[in-house]
């Protein structure tokens, strides 16, 4: 007897889904008794990008990278860029409209542009994680050209989903929002506790900058860009935590947080001389 629902155990929620229905990040359902991703090969955005626009500013400084977006999200920013292909209103339309693409076809795409500076594939624009399997399917074969693989994204997964890609994974940008329970319990649906853990796996196995979206009236003080700035360099991987770069980005209004003004410019920076106390590599963005 099959089950009528089953267990999703990619990020902190643990969703208990109906068969044939979606757990949060609406792209994971049941069928037949068993959890899989929606999206696996649904590309909604494809790239050629600069690495620096990850952002990775310390990983092959230069270079290019084939930029490769789904849908779906495990969070619910409301200052999301990209809520068209995340969770917006219409981004299962846009899922739905998504060309499909198999890992080798990736792969092969990665390969063809390496005339044009490209290194791999970054798997970025909307959660990569939601959909890991379709991220370690297609690694293995980015791997098999001899390019690397980037991961962007916010962290908010378990840790045995991150060890099941790290064999492939060679660098990450993750996002740490804020450092408070309220900013990620309250603004962004999410867990800081599951995202420290995710961070402290991934600086085991691979190059990892991090960055911070500062907002207004949110994740501006000063004390908390020290207590991540600190915590940060306690970590402990593949570099000394000091040298994990850290990038401190500007908020402009946007989805549906419009009720605040960008970030002012000289506050993005004083917080970077902030975090340069306890960083040696700190770099502004969005500025």
């Amino acid at each position: 007897m099959v089950n009528d629902m089953a267990e999703c155990n990619v990020c902190f929620r643990h969703c208990l889904i109906d068969e044939g229905k979606t757990g949060f990040c609406r792209v994971r359902t049941c069928k037949d008794g068993i959890v899989i991703p929606m999206n696996y090969g649904k590309v909604t955005s494809i790239a050629l990008d600069p690495i620096e626009k990850k952002p990775l500013r310390r990983f092959f400084p230069g270079t290019k990278i084939l930029s490769v977006g789904s849908c779906g999200c495990s969070l619910r920013c409301p200052f999301c860029q990209n809520h068209e292909i995340s969770w917006g209103d219409n981004a299962l339309d846009t899922a739905d409209a998504a060309a499909i693409l198999t890992p080798g076809e990736i792969a092969f795409l990665a390969d063809k542009y390496r005339s044009k500076g490209n290194i791999g594939v970054a798997f970025t624009y909307n959660e990569p994680l939601v959909g890991y399997e379709f991220v370690r399917d297609t690694a293995k074969e980015v791997r098999k050209k001899g390019l690397y693989n980037v991961l962007v994204t916010s962290g908010n997964a378990e840790v045995p989903v991150l060890d099941e890609l790290s064999p492939c994974i060679d660098a990450m940008n993750i996002d740490l929002k804020g450092f408070t329970e309220h900013f990620y319990t309250d603004v962004a649906k999410g867990d800081l506790d599951m995202v420290k853990r995710f961070i402290e796996r991934a600086v085991q196995f691979c190059h990892v900058e991090i960055t911070t979206l500062i907002i207004p009236g949110e994740n501006d003080s000063e004390e908390e860009i020290t207590a991540i700035s600190r915590w940060i360099a306690s970590l402990k991987g593949k570099t000394d935590g000091k040298d994990i770069p850290l990038h401190i980005s500007r908020f402009f209004p946007h989805f549906h947080m419009t009720d605040r003004a960008a970030t002012d410019v000289r506050t993005i920076y004083r917080l970077a001389d902030v975090a340069r106390k306890e960083l040696n590599y700190v770099y502004t963005g969005n500025c």
